[in-house]
Formats: C-alpha cells, sequence, structure tokens
C-alpha cells in the first residue's frame, strides 16, 4: 500500500489527507510506462551487441562469414599455385622464345602495368573483410592480367615462328645440280683465270660442269624474277627472289623450265644446263646474292650434302683454276 500523507489545516486546526489530482497520477504513470521502455530498449541493443545474445539468424550469418573467409583463403592457395605457372610460362617466353627468335623480352612492369590505382577498389571499402576481398581481388585482376599479356605474347611467338619457318624455307640450301649428274665443279666463288682474255677477275658464283640437258633445281622456296637472256654474258638465265634479302642468280642454261612471275620451292626444276651465252662448255653458273651483295654460295650447300661432301667440295670450290665463263 501506499502511505498516506496528510497536512496540517490551521484554520481548523486539523490534520486533513493530502489527494492526489487524477492527472498528475496520469502524468506519473505515463512517464514511468516512458523509462520502462527506454531503459528495455537500451537493455535489447546491448544484448544484441554482445557475444552471449544470438538469434539463430545471426548464428547462420556467422557461419556465412566463416564459410566465406575458408573459400577466400582456398582461392588464394590456387591464386599462388597458377602464380607459379604463370611465373614459369613467363620465364620461358622471355629467356627462350623471344631469344630464339630475337625478340626483346616483356618487362614485368608492361606485364603487371595499371594494377597498382588506389581508387581501383574503393566500392570494396567499408566492410568488416574489406581487405581480404580486396587483396584477393587485385591479385586475381593481376594474375587475369599477365595471362592476357602472355597470351598475346605466344601469339606474337607463333607468327615469329611462321616467319622463321619462311625465312628457313627462302633461305638457299642446297646444290642447284644433284651431285650424281656432276662431272666436276670447274670453279668457285673468288678471283680466277678468265677463259677468253685469261686475265686474273672476281668470279662471283660457282660453276657446276654437267651434260647438257642436266636439270637445274631451285635452291629455296621464291619467285622467278627473270627468265630471259637479255643480261650480258648469262645467255639464258633464271634469277629467282626469295626474300628477306636473298637473291639467285642461274646462268647459260639450254632451256627454261619456269617463268617469269613464277611461284616455286626449294627443290623444283626450273631449268636444264646448256652453254648459252658467254660460257666454254656445258655448265651451270651459280650466284648467290644478299641484300644485294654478292656471297660464296659455297655457305649455302648444308641442306643436301653431308659434311664430308662439303670438304671435298670446298677444297675443289677454292681452287684458282679457270671459270668456265
Amino acid at each position: 500500500m501506499s502511505k498516506v500523507k496528510y497536512y496540517y489545516d490551521s484554520e481548523n486546526l486539523a490534520y486533513r489527507k493530502i489527494k492526489t489530482k487524477k492527472t498528475k497520477k496520469f502524468g506519473f504513470f505515463m512517464l514511468f510506462l516512458l523509462a520502462s521502455a527506454l531503459f528495455g530498449f537500451l537493455s535489447f541493443v546491448i544484448l544484441l551487441n554482445t557475444p552471449y545474445f544470438e538469434t539463430p539468424k545471426d548464428r547462420l550469418q556467422a557461419r556465412e562469414i566463416d564459410n566465406l573467409k575458408l573459400n577466400y583463403s582456398i582461392l588464394n592457395k590456387k591464386i599462388d599455385e597458377l602464380n607459379a605457372v604463370a611465373a614459369a610460362i613467363e620465364e620461358r617466353d622471355n629467356t627462350i622464345y623471344r631469344t630464339y627468335f630475337n625478340t626483346a623480352p616483356i618487362s614485368d612492369e608492361e606485364r603487371k602495368s595499371g594494377m597498382k590505382s588506389k581508387n581501383r577498389y574503393a566500392e570494396l571499402e567499408g566492410y568488416d573483410n574489406s581487405k581480404l576481398v580486396q587483396k584477393t581481388t587485385q591479385r586475381i585482376d593481376i594474375l587475369t592480367k599477365a595471362l592476357a599479356v602472355q597470351s598475346k605474347s605466344l601469339d606474337e611467338i607463333v607468327q615469329l615462328a611462321k616467319a622463321k619457318n619462311n625465312l628457313l624455307s627462302a633461305i638457299p640450301a642446297i646444290q642447284p645440280v644433284k651431285n650424281e649428274n656432276l662431272k666436276r665443279i670447274a670453279s668457285g666463288y673468288g678471283y680466277r683465270s678468265d677463259p677468253f682474255t685469261k686475265a686474273r677477275k672476281m668470279h662471283e658464283g660457282m660453276d657446276f660442269t654437267a651434260k647438257t640437258g642436266t636439270p637445274i633445281y631451285a635452291t629455296g622456296d621464291g619467285v622467278v624474277a627473270r627468265a630471259d637472256n637479255t643480261a650480258s654474258g648469262f645467255g639464258n638465265h633464271i634469277v629467282i627472289r626469295h626474300g628477306y634479302g636473298y637473291q639467285t642468280l642461274y646462268a647459260h642454261l639450254s632451256k627454261y623450265k619456269a617463268r617469269r612471275g613464277q611461284k616455286v620451292k626449294r627443290g623444283d626444276i626450273i631449268g636444264y644446263v646448256g652453254s648459252t651465252g658467254r660460257s666454254e662448255a656445258p655448265h651451270l653458273h651459280y650466284e648467290v646474292h644478299k641484300n644485294n651483295r654478292v656471297v660464296n654460295p659455297l655457305n649455302f650447300y648444308y641442306g643436301n650434302i653431308s659434311a664430308v661432301e662439303y670438304v671435298a667440295i670446298s677444297k675443289l670450290a677454292n681452287q684458282e683454276n679457270q671459270s668456265l665463263d
């Protein structure tokens, strides 16, 4: 029971009960309810933010977060493995493939350019695990960029390889007359005695002595640039442009089997041995030109002769004798 309060009435010389107004009672009651509600709300908020009070939804979210952290950890391990594989490919690309094709290696800065922007991952900030998500995302981006650069590099290597194959096919690499059809190598590259004037002068090719009508073979892939007899001294002759600075000349032919503008492959028959033009006997005069300079054809017979045959031909070709043209 609540205490009854009195007051002294001096006029009537008596004690009287203090009566509380109903509105005041109601105000006190509402104030009590408001204070109770506020206290309850604050207590609820405090409990929600303590580890001692978890709802089923909170426990589910916590498990999902732990699961995501585990997945990110596994993902980072896989990224480590992929980075190791990518690094090995990059190493071979720079030190083997590009070295072989005489191409400059790709620098690390070029492979990883554009990956260090400060604002690149701004949308991932402000979360409990932002650093983990940002770091993993950045590592994936760096790996993706490296793979894209490497893919482009390998495409370039493929093109270089195709060009290399074309180069190897274009280089004059065989004898224009087969050994079994040769009588002898009459004269090689260098200063020789002219058969008509007997003066010593530069002989810019090699003379292969063979019977008239012996097949002559293209020594590399190319296009026939000339097949006529308008050049002084060469008689019927063929010029093949191989590309990459290479050009070959075949002179004193008896007849042609190739025409101007025709594409030929190494080993194709392009004509036959003869003695047209300024020639003393049936033979093929053969020249190799590199970047508009005459070079020794002896250096280009590695495609169809053995080391022993090369030594024998070299000895014959280097003898200072009389040429046949």
